[in-house]
């Protein structure tokens, strides 16, 4: 927990012209021209592959006519965070929509086998102080964390104003009264002064758009999204156990997150497994080793705090420090630590230009990369299925992953990859069974692990029908193509409206530390906002330009390396972020994260509002 690591051992035996070549040719392969709009929008016949709980009973209810002071959309990390905040500002009369059973969030609807959190849970689980939890291990699972997440929503009172099992339909503002209309699937008509949309990164699961789904669900065969895992069908529970799989002849769709950590489980209980894979993973060592007890007693307060930044610190949105010993130790940090190690051994450290460390950083990332590759190779006993594994992209083109059993599942008779690269996805579902390469796989069941709604439209991002500001503005119209915000959590013509997520604020490896640090600037203005008697407040055009205007001029161009990587969400299906307003990072502030933090904490001191209007 505390011992900190140096740079690991890598090849030095790479052609890194031949990668390039090969990393280009992986990427153009597996291009669709229709970037994003390859999956399906989970509407109509595919709503419930969304909507319906298959944790929690939904009972009949009155639908709730009321005024509200502040409702937050959301009850996952970031509606928490929210509430916290908030409460803690002194905000009273806090309701929250979510349309879960419970809070939770990606906690509350992920509970596949297996899951597990893919970063350091002493970073990534807020509050860990101020409640008093100490995570079981570093890759806590999915239950534990599930639980804090409710645990602080009582510690926070956020119970009292929850509404549960209930999905928003429409935000209208109504001028007149100064308040935003709030509809939902339950009749519900909820006038409320503050709305704070806290819906979360990964929200509504997506489908690939893949013809013949619900033919092959007509002629029996069993269909749903590891984001609503079908226990009934799979037996078990989030441990494995999956004991009703034993006769079935099983089709995962999908080898991202989700995936690695689906497989083990799906490889050893099913009869059959087809792993569906249009890209690999990058697959390092778990290393999930459990909380030491000593270091636990031994943590001083404030302890979070500085595991948090020094994480983001040896991250790849840093990646070079010197004179701090690295804390989290794991995959995400070897780039940063090799970096930092390979600047270090040069003649003159303080000569090296960026170029030069742009250039260290690109052979290091193909060195941590082959060094990946030749790791399957050692554990994969089919070669041709090894090659199919292996990853040929640059660190942090997808998600990193980490596993202990994914990759040896694959030597098991009863599991075979399907390389659906050149094909560029499954084909189609038949009544029997499912297609790729054209070959068809007669199955029982498929099982969608393919992600949620990122990179998308904004509108399919919210999930809500329609959101209006003043004068009839649509805010799905006002971003189509490019944010317009103050700092990143409020837009001018959409009156006491707050937003949290990747949009126009600082960005951070530890996702749960950039929720955290929106709420507690939501909070302040809210809090101001009532405390100066305001009715309403919104950024000024000058303030709302001006802020655009930075965020423009700091920014990074990212471009060639985004659209060098191969498609997935973290580049928009290969379009890269700048195509209808698809960055998964959001118009970021490219000083960095804790220079966001500094700013807008100078901005709160000063207490003049700067930017914002506030009308009585």
């Amino acid at each position: 927990m505390t011992e900190t690591c140096g740079p690991t051992d890598t090849p030095a035996d790479i052609d890194i012209d031949a990668l390039r070549e090969k990393y280009a040719q992986e990427r153009a392969k597996r291009l669709r021209p229709e970037g994003a709009d390859q999956y399906l929008e989970l509407e109509g016949e595919f709503a419930e592959f969304y909507e319906v709980d298959p944790y929690t009973t939904v009972t009949a209810r009155d639908p709730i006519v009321e005024n509200a002071e502040v409702v937050i959309l959301g009850g996952g990390f970031a509606g928490l965070l929210a509430g916290a905040h908030l409460k803690k500002a002194g905000v009273q009369g806090i309701r929250v929509i979510e349309m879960a059973g419970d809070f939770g969030g990606v906690w509350y609807w992920n509970r596949f086998p297996g899951i597990q959190c893919d970063n350091d849970a002493y970073c990534y689980i807020p509050m860990l102080e101020e409640l008093g939890f100490i995570p079981s291990k570093k890759f806590a699972d999915g239950a534990e964390i599930f639980q804090h997440c409710r645990n602080m929503g009582k510690h926070f009172g956020l119970y009292d104003g929850a509404l549960f099992s209930t999905q928003v339909r429409e935000l209208l503002w109504d001028d007149s009264a100064k308040r935003w209309r709030i509809s939902t699937d339950r009749g519900d008509e909820i006038a409320a002064r503050f709305v704070v949309m806290a819906q979360g990164s990964y929200n509504r699961p997506k489908l690939p758009g893949i013809p013949g789904i619900q033919e092959y669900r007509e002629a029996g065969g069993h269909v749903f999204h590891s984001a609503r895992w079908d226990y009934d069908y799979t037996g078990g529970d989030a441990n494995g156990g999956l004991d009703k799989l034993a006769d079935k002849r099983v089709a995962l769709v999908g080898t991202g997150a989700t995936g690695i950590q689906l497989v083990p489980h799906l490889g050893r209980d099913a009869k059959e497994l087809f792993v569906f894979q249009r890209t690999p993973s990058s697959v390092d060592e778990r290393a999930n080793t459990p909380t030491d007890p000593d270091w636990a007693a031994a943590l001083q307060p404030g302890w979070q705090e500085e595991r948090k930044r020094n994480f983001h610190n040896w991250s790849p949105f840093v990646g070079v420090v010197f004179g701090e010993p690295d804390l989290v130790c794991d995959f995400w940090t070897e780039l940063g630590r090799n970096l930092t190690a390979r600047i270090a051994g040069s003649a003159d450290p303080t000569a090296v230009t960026i170029e030069q460390i742009m250039a260290f950083r690109e052979e290091e990332d193909y060195k941590i990369m082959e060094r990946l590759r030749r790791r399957i190779e050692a554990i994969v006993d089919d070669p041709g299925t090894a090659e199919a594994l292996k990853p040929y992209y640059r660190f942090m083109c997808k998600r990193p992953c980490s596993s202990e059993q994914y990759l040896a599942t694959f030597n098991r008779p009863n599991v075979t990859l399907v390389d659906v690269s050149e094909c560029k996805g499954v084909e189609r579902l038949t009544p029997s069974g499912i297609v790729a390469n054209g070959i068809e796989y007669d199955v029982d069941c498929v099982i969608f692990a393919s992600g949620f709604e990122i990179s998308t439209e904004i509108s399919r991002r919210y999930a809500i029908d329609r959101i209006v500001g003043r004068d009839g503005l649509s805010l799905f119209e006002y971003w189509k193509d490019k944010y317009q915000t103050l700092h990143g959590m409020t837009s001018r013509g959409f009156p006491n409206q707050f937003f949290m997520g990747f949009i126009q604020g600082g960005v951070s490896a530890n996702t749960t530390a950039m929720f955290e640090q929106q709420a507690q600037h939501i909070a302040y203005i809210v809090a101001e906002a009532q405390n100066r008697g305001a009715t309403t407040v919104e950024p000024s055009k000058e303030g709302q330009d001006a802020w655009v205007a930075t965020v423009r001029e700091l920014a990074i161009d990212n471009s060639a390396f985004e659209l060098s990587c191969t498609p997935g969400y973290y580049n928009n299906e290969g379009r890269g972020g700048a195509v209808g307003n698809g960055s998964f990072l959001g118009d970021f502030y490219s000083p960095g994260f804790y220079a966001f933090d500094e700013l807008i904490a100078e901005w709160r001191a000063k207490g003049d509002l700067d930017g914002l209007e506030l009308a009585p």
